[in-house]
């Protein structure tokens, strides 16, 4: 079932379509006021990490939204991307696999958005 949050579906088709990996969706509203969601999404070499978050920029740009935050573009290992309700973090899978996101927010419950990705 996709996200209530156009955006989160946005960025989600954006990533998958790009060859983005275990895309991860939380929802940390009643965790934190910094952000609504986090997407997380694992890349391959750093040119498809890149590619990734080319497709996101445009796919939101699109849609209207406005980039307030880009880190890690250059080196590729974990790029973020901020929008006003939703962080997205593309990592390769040695730097995600180390922070381990999803267990620093294991209290944020998971959304389901299997249907928004291509099988």
């Amino acid at each position: 079932m996709s996200c209530e949050n156009n955006y989160v579906n946005t960025v989600v088709k954006a990533a998958d379509a790009k060859m983005g990996k275990e895309i991860l969706v939380l929802d940390v509203r009643e965790l934190t006021t910094l952000t609504s969601y986090f997407v997380i999404v694992t890349g391959g070499a750093p040119s498809n990490i890149q590619a990734i978050c080319d497709n996101i920029e445009e796919k939101m740009r699109d849609e209207g939204a406005r980039l307030w935050n880009k880190e890690g573009y250059n080196t590729a290992e974990w790029v973020l991307l901020g929008y006003d309700d939703v962080i997205v973090h593309i990592f390769q899978s040695e730097p995600r696999e180390f922070y381990k996101l999803e267990h620093i927010w294991k209290d944020a419950p998971a959304v389901d958005v299997d249907d928004l990705l291509v099988k």
